[in-house]
């Protein structure tokens, strides 16, 4: 369990108590006082209360089992859930979390916790996480920063470039896989076939995204696929999307689409024993392992008349994530 960080927490303002006189409760042919109220009447505060913490831990299953028990007792169990799918989206043109996690896998994330006055408690934002993955890769690292004229903020690893790249690393935001890419047992026909994608297993209607800009260039049956879409990029590889149980309005031929929009809802059309997302990346008319064909490129970097505050935020969101390892491996 990491060390909670405060960086901020407000004082709450005094507010006057008012003591009122008992209050008699009686009925007519009872004793005279049947129980006594003591009414006590409090001006509440409406202010909110933010502090930051820091939450570490190491996946044993999941990445939202591990935030499960490490959030414990400073976070409600929505928060925690809230909290994992938030990183994954933080770090969804880097990681896919359903292939790529492993058991070991270490992280920490640095969070705003923000507490209503209705004494709800929420994640208010995640200020700073890094990903230390167990195959020998550097961890990835991503700092929250507010460029000057940005509609909203981003995430940029800590040489001050955005995480977002030209594509996303899954077509689903539900992230069970059912087989990965390479020779696997066919679920209908029984035998052993190379299989050129990866399968997403999730519920019947659950929406489909396109995972960077480009052109349809098919959509409709074809075989054992079902129903199916191929869309082209920019730089010629084509993204294909099989077994949905419909197309979203306006998929056709030619019709232009934009990265993360919905294009279908999973389905078991064609050559499928169960609900479930046949993705697969062709280049050149091949079909490539889509996670070697997605290694993410980095984005566009901060720029540089704010680098040097990036600068300073960076260092000190790093340094408060290096704590919380420290204390992890303390403990």
């Amino acid at each position: 369990m990491a060390a909670v960080a405060i960086w901020l927490t407000p004082s709450l303002e005094k507010k006057q108590v008012f003591a009122m006189e008992p209050v008699v409760v009686s009925r007519p042919g009872l004793e005279p006082a049947d129980f006594v109220l003591t009414p006590l009447v409090v001006e509440a505060s409406n202010t909110e209360l933010i502090d930051t913490l820091a939450i570490g831990g190491v996946i044993r299953s999941s990445l939202y089992n591990a935030l499960n028990e490490s959030g414990v007792g400073v976070l409600p169990p929505s928060a925690r859930h809230q909290l994992a799918w938030s990183l994954a989206d933080i770090f969804e043109y880097k990681v896919d979390m359903s292939r790529d996690l492993s058991e070991g896998d270490k992280f920490h994330v640095l969070v705003e916790r923000l507490q209503k006055p209705n004494g709800a408690i929420i994640v208010n934002k995640i200020i700073g996480a890094r990903l230390a993955l167990s195959n020998g890769h550097n961890p990835l690292e991503a700092i929250h920063f507010d460029t000057h004229g940005s509609s909203s903020a981003q995430y940029y690893d800590a040489s001050g470039m955005s995480l977002r790249s030209a594509f996303l690393r899954a077509p689903v935001t539900f992230r069970r896989i059912s087989s990965i890419f390479g020779a696997r047992k066919h679920p209908i026909f029984g035998e052993w076939r190379n299989h050129t994608g990866t399968d997403y297993a999730a519920a019947m209607g659950t929406p489909v995204r396109a995972i960077g800009d480009g052109v349809v260039v098919f959509a409709g049956q074809k075989g054992g696929y079902g129903n199916m879409i191929d869309i082209r990029h920019r730089n010629g590889m084509v993204s294909r999307y099989g077994h949905m149980r419909n197309f979203a309005p306006g998929m056709h031929t030619g019709a232009r689409v934009a990265m993360g929009s919905t294009i279908g809802f999973v389905g078991m059309t064609g050559w499928a024993n169960g609900p479930h997302l046949h993705f697969e990346i062709r280049i050149n008319g091949v079909a490539r392992d889509p996670k070697l064909a997605l290694q993410s490129r980095s984005g566009d970097p901060i720029p540089a008349d704010e680098r040097s505050l990036f600068q300073r935020m960076r260092n000190q969101t790093l340094a408060s994530l290096s704590d919380a390892r420290a204390s992890n491996i303390a403990e």
